[in-house]
């Protein structure tokens, strides 16, 4: 009796095992492409001719030392991706913009290059407008980088660093967000012992829907590299994290690193609490999705600039235009926009083919036309 007992259990223990890895087999299917219906080892043989796929898109606008870096491991995941007719169409560009303060009269000039006259703010937009880009928020960029989430072809991501009250976005920003629905990221230094007023501003203003708040550390001056303490980018990375959820009932997914200042350890700790995106002032281009311009070495011409590409983590060092160079940039994003449009379209074919070959057998057939 006693045995037969033993068996129940044993039969019941094996199928239990069984059911549970079956639910782990389920939850971890990719949802970004269709589920693999067998492996390359099996399908392809010894004798296959493997299609090479394009090489990557280069635009003639980069500083030769600013190369594209990809970031997306699978070239299955990245084709469906690219190709599905229900994301963002190929060559869709973004150009992110970094801003300090708004200075209304000539005596607020202190000679910070993110510094910008509202004269001149109100016509890089104007002109923004003028050449079809649309303004997004945080959360539909990220989207886009990872997955190629649909957004306007031409996007903008407007960042203005640092702690600004009502006053600052309404005279800025307002009317484009009440004409056109654009709205404004700020990097938010979450500073112990803010000023009420600031708090309830931003909070509702967050609310609205107007301002997108991510974070920016919570020390004024303060440079990270990888020669900081570890103390120190705890302090700076975690300490927005409580302020975030107490005040504006989310967590920031981008960090803007504070001053500029960052490194391969910043980096991989802001890895580590569940950032998603770094915003640098390195000023190397626009970006795409996989595409990112990044340096691999330092650029004696650029001091101030941290070459970033040995990292590997395209998304936590992306690169940032600075005021006094947007009119000049935003025809050039433009350019670059048609170009990849272009250059994607001519090397579809060879994509697809790619695809048929190396893909097909393990993914299954490409999901869009």
């Amino acid at each position: 009796m006693k045995k037969k007992e033993n068996n129940k259990v044993s039969i019941l223990y094996r199928t239990t095992s069984m059911l549970m890895l079956t639910f782990i087999l389920i939850s971890c299917t990719p949802s970004f492409i269709p589920t693999p219906i067998n492996t390359t080892e099996e399908v392809l043989t010894e004798n296959a001719v493997i299609p090479t796929l394009p090489a990557l898109f280069q635009s003639n606008y980069s500083n030769p030392l600013d190369t594209p870096h990809t970031y997306i491991q699978d070239s299955c995941q990245y084709i469906v991706n690219r190709w599905n007719r229900l994301n963002a169409e190929p060559g869709t560009v973004v150009m992110i913009l970094m801003l300090h303060d708004i200075i209304t009269t000539p005596s607020e000039i202190d000679g910070d290059a993110g510094d910008v006259d509202i004269n001149d703010l109100r016509k890089i937009i104007s002109q923004l407008k003028f050449q079809g880009f649309e303004a997004i928020n945080t959360k539909q960029f990220l989207a886009f980088m990872e997955r190629n989430v649909k957004i306007p072809p031409r996007s903008v991501l407007i960042i203005q660093d640092g702690i600004h009250g009502l006053e600052n976005y309404n005279k800025g920003f307002r009317e484009h967000w009440e004409k056109w629905n654009w709205p404004v990221v700020n990097g938010w230094v979450s500073q112990p012992n803010m000023d009420d007023q600031l708090w309830t501003d931003n909070i509702a203003l967050e609310n609205e829907g107007f301002v997108d708040h991510q974070a920016q550390g919570v020390t004024d001056g303060t440079l990270l590299s990888d020669d900081s303490s570890k103390v120190v980018i705890a302090r700076e990375l975690k300490g927005s994290l409580i302020p975030f959820e107490e005040q504006y009932r989310k967590n920031p997914i981008a960090i803007i690193w504070p001053n500029g200042g960052f490194g391969q350890r910043p980096v991989a700790a802001a890895r580590l609490l569940n950032y998603q995106l770094g915003f640098t002032t390195n000023s190397r281009g626009p970006v795409m999705y996989n595409w990112v311009p990044l340096a691999n070495e330092f650029d004696p011409e650029r001091p101030s600039f941290i070459p970033e590409g040995t990292f590997n983590d395209p998304l936590m060092t992306l690169p940032r235009y600075w005021p006094h160079e947007a009119l000049n940039a935003i025809d050039q994003v433009r350019i670059t926009n048609n170009e990849a449009k272009a250059y994607a379209e001519a090397n579809k074919a060879a994509e697809f083919e790619y695809y048929r070959v190396v893909c097909e057998p393990i993914y299954g057939p490409m999901p869009t036309p």
